[in-house]
């Protein structure tokens, strides 16, 4: 079966769109999804960048809130709930969605993340907020938080992030193929399952 790798980073709203669909456009397509979280910051500093393009550039911050609303209300998603600060710390959420890979419940901890975040406006910093997804899912949260802190989970993130750089990821959400083809954006997922099956 074909497959991609789906690079975001929780702070990013358009990787917020892509997470709330690209299980069923993959399932469509017979494709299978990697489910990769990753810190965007680092990748931004290297290009010179203290916070997002969206805060950098008013202008274009304003687009991307207006365009976020023209696509929710496009997929039946909830209202957007603008974060603030925006963008949010995803450091603990990207750790925490790396345990629930390995434990097969990553996917699902990272949606309702996503929405805690962007159609609810919460905190996804707070341990209490990541607690209470975890809990939905009938996890146990000072477990689960627990192991986020571990080393190894660390060193992963760190790597993630790394190998991201490598591949040429330098937004999220990216999406990249078996012959190392990278599609980056909200609107190139269809483009980028189309290549993982040709």
């Amino acid at each position: 079966m074909s497959g991609i790798t789906f690079w975001f980073d929780f702070a990013s709203t358009y990787s917020y769109l892509s997470a709330m669909r690209i299980d069923a456009e993959a399932s469509a397509r017979g494709i299978t999804v990697e489910w990769q979280p990753f810190l965007l910051g680092p990748i931004f500093q290297a290009q010179g960048w203290e916070t997002s393009p969206f805060n950098l550039h008013a202008a274009k911050g304003r687009y991307m809130w207006r365009d976020m609303d023209r696509e929710v209300a496009r997929l039946g998603l909830p209202p957007v709930k603008r974060p603030d600060p925006f963008p949010q710390n995803s450091l603990l959420a990207a750790r925490v969605a790396l345990v629930g890979n390995t434990a097969g419940w990553g996917a699902d901890f990272s949606r309702a993340v996503f929405a805690a975040e962007f159609a609810e406006g919460r905190q996804i910093s707070d341990p209490a907020v990541l607690g209470g997804i975890l809990e939905g899912f009938g996890l146990d949260p000072p477990t689960v938080l627990a192991h986020a802190q571990d080393p190894e989970v660390k060193l992963e993130l760190r790597r993630a992030g790394e190998r991201a750089a490598a591949l040429g990821v330098f937004g999220a959400p990216s999406f990249t193929c078996a012959d190392g083809d990278l599609f980056w954006g909200n609107d190139r997922l269809e483009a980028a399952m189309k290549n993982a099956v040709t």
